[in-house]
């Protein structure tokens, strides 16, 4: 055999295992490493959630706003606009992991003081949670 794998293998016969103050210091580090990224991973999730609430909210008053233009009036809720084809499906609220935790808004009166038909001009999320910018979900 060759010298250096005879000394590699008398090297791994004596030493025994790690000691203490090794795992010790591996295990500080790997903590000090964890608390640095825990927070920077649940603020990207919730920002990614944002991103999908934003999204959903544009899409879905698109939707309304298309359903005016052809009907002239506002639908009444939500599953209107699927049983129309506005939208394929109601989307599921990425706070409140529901679908029917929208909230939908009437119009309010015209000028003439006449309300436009129909109960959802506008639509909002039903989470009670704050978002990053400090708005609450529900005031988006």
């Amino acid at each position: 055999m060759k010298l250096w794998l005879k000394k590699m293998l008398k090297y791994t016969k004596n030493h025994q295992g790690f000691t203490l103050l090794e795992l010790i210091a591996v295990m500080a580090i790997i903590s000090i490493l964890a608390a640095i990224a825990v927070p920077s991973y649940k603020r990207s999730q919730i920002k990614a959630k944002e991103s999908v609430l934003a999204e959903d909210l544009y899409q879905m008053r698109r939707s309304i706003d298309a359903y005016f233009a052809d009907h002239g009036s506002y639908p009444d809720d939500i599953n209107q606009l699927v049983e129309s084809k506005y939208i394929r499906a109601v989307p599921r609220d990425p706070f409140t992991y529901r679908t029917n935790s929208w909230n939908c808004f009437s119009p309010e009166p015209a000028y003439n003081g006449q309300l436009a038909e129909g109960g959802c001009f506008d639509i909002k999320s039903g989470s009670d949670l704050v978002g990053l910018n400090g708005i609450p979900y529900q005031e988006w």
